[in-house]
């Protein structure tokens, strides 16, 4: 038997069915995304002041998009060359030369990594740019179906943001799955460009999104709030559609393409760690079981959230959601108990190992773990808020230092977490080498990024909701009847839960970041001592901090975080400065503020005489 040509790289019969079966999912998981998308268009975009707001969202978003993809394609141009070159300055592994025996290998795996990278680069501006397009076009037909019925509105927003989940699922299995049928145990030489290209775009689109959203938010809120005591989406602030724009820029670009790299940096990391295995004890599962479990999540993904708005109605009134927030906590809750369930079937009867599928459940749990743990600090219904909100009556002194500290608190408590996992790795593997513990890592990071579907569309439902309640606040302004009083109450429900699961995926995206570097960290040592090897020099087995020079490399890298934040944050009080200057202007308009002048949203301060 030979799909694909497969036997070439060792694989069996069930190995070969099962990779031909994880790229029917990844297309699964496409024409899923392709389906909902076609669904949400169908929608009501609402009345005319409400496609007006809405088109000027579009406009600013579009805009954006184009300015910011000129300057991703230079970057990548010119990293594609340097990533072509740098085989000939680190050559290709052991596995890559085995593979490619004969053959001029330096040429195949230049070339292969550049592809790879483009693939990567291409596939996260994909995710980021049409999720964001796909967030802008829902968020006037989730206000529109605010006038129907709540889980109408809940429908569009989240399958909207499902949309963005399901094509980073699909499109991130697609390209590493692919890339690992062509060159076999070579694989991680290319990957590493798959992986890197990702990580270029979600920089430039969280960073370049982050700034856009903040200062949009701050000069808006500045002005408005604070000077003028106006509602935060009020229409008569020439900031509102920028802040709304912004909330797509970060929370729907920037965050997908986030977790899309960290997707693919976790298999990365898990097929490099995998690979020394296979060389050890000869046995191929451990690269297999990593890509088998990802489909499985893919599936487990959309099960869960095709499910959300049947929870918002089901027929049994005690099993019936209480809101929507708990409709997307369970849905997550359908998907986690399918890929348990399968992973400890795959991992028994194909790989013969109980504990593979011990740490899917890890990480399955470690993501689960982040929706009541975020929830607490961050819903409006429990104490934290409650203490935020009762703080503000003495004062803005005490109601900055109760936020602080309930923040870092929380921070704490997801840190305990994650350290939690990293302990039952060690456990399950302390009588095996340090490999194998290494590789338990990655895999509880494969784990928690299994449900990828379900984190994005929680994330995306965010700015969404967002958007259909600043949609509807300038189109309904002044506007007292039951059904827009209703369907404001439901836009603000909604916008409040969004709020919710955005830090939720900000939380899961970080914890996989924490996961995914303490695995690149570990094939970093592999993969250096293995070249070091082939070049005939003594073999790294550890960086000791001990060492005068590497003391010198950690004080300098500690010190970077805190450089790049200063200088965003400086980029973000540049910008809010020129946004609050020309508000401000536009406020002393004759017209603006009495609400018979419509302000100039499109208006850019330097344009202005």
């Amino acid at each position: 038997m030979n799909i694909l040509g497969l036997a070439r790289h060792g694989f069996n019969a069930f190995e070969q069915i099962s990779m031909l079966g994880i790229i029917v999912v990844a297309i699964i998981s496409l024409v899923y995304a392709y389906l909902l998308r076609k669904h949400v268009l169908k929608k009501d975009k609402g009345t005319e002041k409400m496609q007006e707001v809405w088109n000027a969202i579009r406009v600013g978003a579009d805009s954006y998009l184009n300015r910011q993809l000129k300057t991703i394609v230079t970057s990548i141009v010119i990293l594609t060359v340097v990533l072509f070159l740098s085989v000939y300055v680190v050559p290709p592994s052991l596995e890559a030369q085995e593979e490619f025996a004969g053959k001029n290998v330096n040429m195949i795996m230049a070339i292969g990594r550049s592809i790879a990278f483009i693939i990567g680069a291409t596939f996260s501006i994909l995710v980021g740019q049409m999720g964001m397009r796909m967030a802008i076009q829902a968020s006037v037909r989730a206000a529109s179906a605010a006038r129907s019925s709540l889980n109408e509105s809940l429908s569009v927003a989240y399958y909207s943001g499902t949309f963005t989940g399901m094509l980073t699922d699909g499109l991130g299995l697609l390209g590493g799955t692919v890339i690992f049928m062509i060159f076999g145990k070579a694989a991680p030489d290319a990957l590493l460009g798959f992986g890197f290209g990702g990580t270029l775009v979600a920089l430039f689109m969280r960073v370049g999104g982050g700034i856009y959203t903040k200062a949009a938010d701050v000069g808006a809120d500045l002005v408005g709030k604070v000077e003028q005591d106006v509602p935060e989406d009020d229409p008569r602030n020439a900031a509102v559609i920028a802040d709304l724009v912004g909330d797509n820029v970060g929370d729907c670009a920037g965050m997908a393409a986030d977790i899309f790299e960290s997707y693919e940096v976790t298999i990365v990391s898990a097929l490099i760690l995998g690979i020394v295995l296979v060389s050890l004890t000869g046995d191929i599962k451990w690269i297999v079981y990593p890509l088998i479990i990802r489909a499985i999540g893919v599936i487990s993904s959309i099960l869960g959230t095709f499910t959300v708005p049947i929870w918002m109605k089901f027929p049994i009134k005690f099993l019936r959601a209480h809101d929507s927030e708990e409709a997307m906590f369970r849905s997550y809750e359908v998907s986690s108990v399918n890929t348990i369930f399968w992973a400890f079937i795959v991992a028994i009867a194909y790989a013969g190992d109980w504990r593979l599928g011990m740490l899917t459940t890890i990480g399955v749990g470690l993501a689960v773990a982040f929706n009541p743990l975020t929830s607490y600090f961050t819903s409006t219904k429990k104490p934290p808020v409650k203490e935020i909100v009762k703080s503000a009556d003495t004062g803005t002194a005490t109601l900055i230092l109760s936020g602080l500290s309930v923040g870092m608190e929380s921070s704490v408590w997801a840190l305990i977490v994650i350290a939690i996992s990293f302990i039952f790795a060690l456990l399950l593997y302390s009588a095996e080498a340090p490999i194998y513990v290494m590789y338990a890592v990655s895999m509880i990071g494969i784990g928690m990024l299994s449900h990828t579907g379900n984190n994005v569309a929680m994330d995306s439902f965010g700015p969404i909701s967002d958007n259909a309640n600043g949609i509807g606040e300038m189109a309904w302004h002044g506007m007292e009847d039951k059904e827009t009083k209703d369907a404001r109450q439901i836009m603000a429900d909604l916008d409040a839960v969004g709020n919710t699961t955005k830090a939720i995926t900000k939380g899961v995206a970080i914890a996989s970041a924490v996961i995914a570097a303490v695995s690149l960290f570990a094939s970093y040592i592999i993969d250096v001592g293995r070249a070091q090897v082939q070049l005939g020099v003594p073999q790294i087995e550890a960086i000791r901090v001990s060492e005068t020079n590497v003391f010198i490399g950690l004080l300098i890298g500690g010190a970077l975080p805190w450089l790049f934040s200063s200088l965003n944050i400086r980029a973000v009080s540049r910008a809010a400065g020129q946004v609050v200057d020309e508000v401000r202007r536009q406020f002393r308009v004759p017209g603006v503020m009495e609400g018979t002048v419509k302000p100039d949203y499109a208006k850019d301060r330097k344009s202005v005489v």
